[in-house]
């Protein structure tokens, strides 16, 4: 195993102050959606909508079951389902990549939805992908567990404080080795220290923890038995992995 990399101090990732996470997720669990909208340019139906419970409002993404377009490598009607147990992963880490997330009932059924996030609009998506950004880092840790096949660049979303989030993981947890990413620029590096132990935690969560019975309410038993697997390869090797012979690295379109 390779001797873990030390990295720059990361400040704690938070929510928006005007929202604690508890408060997000009870919100979008509860409250009333109303559609405002269609984000046309998605490949699945997805929905922009405001989300109310009480005084409490926010605006949020809603992406009902019934709009998956069928895929010949995942099964149909699970695309939902791996959004949020995406969520759940990146809540174990304690990184917050993914914005607060829920399974629930919804104008046209049941769907996953995601509280909306209000990006920076200075920020150059193409250099922040390039970058050494110790956040985009950690997402790419993220991404080699969850086995995400679709990491675009225009799937980070930068905050004005910093933070940066990652959203669209309808196609992640394969059982088959999927991860293609524009965040390539670790590939075979030590790991930095935080991201080991942030492994050992997740591999102890999944095998007998909550993060495991919560991804066997969402995932095929062999999908979450592969994703241990993939944390036990990453602690073994101790280094951020490379790109699969037989699958293409980079998604088309990157950005």
């Amino acid at each position: 195993m390779t001797a873990p990399e030390s990295e720059p101090a990361v400040k704690p990732s938070r929510q928006p102050p005007s929202m604690q996470e508890d408060e997000a997720l009870a919100l979008l669990r509860d409250g009333r959606l109303e559609v405002a909208g269609r984000l046309v340019e998605a490949t699945n139906m997805t929905l922009y909508c405001s989300v109310k419970l009480g005084s409490r409002t926010a605006a949020c993404v809603y992406k009902p079951v019934r709009g998956e377009r069928p895929l010949w490598d995942f099964p149909d009607g699970t695309l939902a389902a791996r959004e949020v147990a995406a969520f759940e992963v990146s809540q174990a880490t304690g990184w917050n990549i993914v914005p607060p997330t829920v399974y629930r009932d919804g104008p046209f059924g049941p769907g996953m939805v995601q509280l909306w996030i209000d990006t920076e609009r200075e920020v150059d998506l193409q250099r922040l992908v390039k970058s050494r950004n110790p956040l985009v880092r950690r997402m790419a840790v993220f991404d080699a567990v969850v086995n995400n096949a679709d990491r675009k660049g225009g799937h980070l979303l930068p905050l004005p404080t910093g933070h940066v989030y990652g959203v669209d993981h309808g196609v992640c947890f394969s059982v088959e080795d999927k991860l293609r990413t524009v965040l390539w620029q670790w590939r075979g590096k030590p790991l930095a220290r935080e991201a080991v132990a942030v492994l050992a935690k997740l591999e102890r969560d999944i095998e007998t923890g909550s993060l495991g019975r919560r991804l066997r309410e969402l995932l095929s038993l062999e999908e979450v038995e592969a994703t241990w697997r993939r944390v036990r390869r990453l602690l073994d090797t101790g280094v951020h992995p490379y790109p699969s012979e037989g699958w293409p690295a980079i998604p088309w379109p990157p950005i």
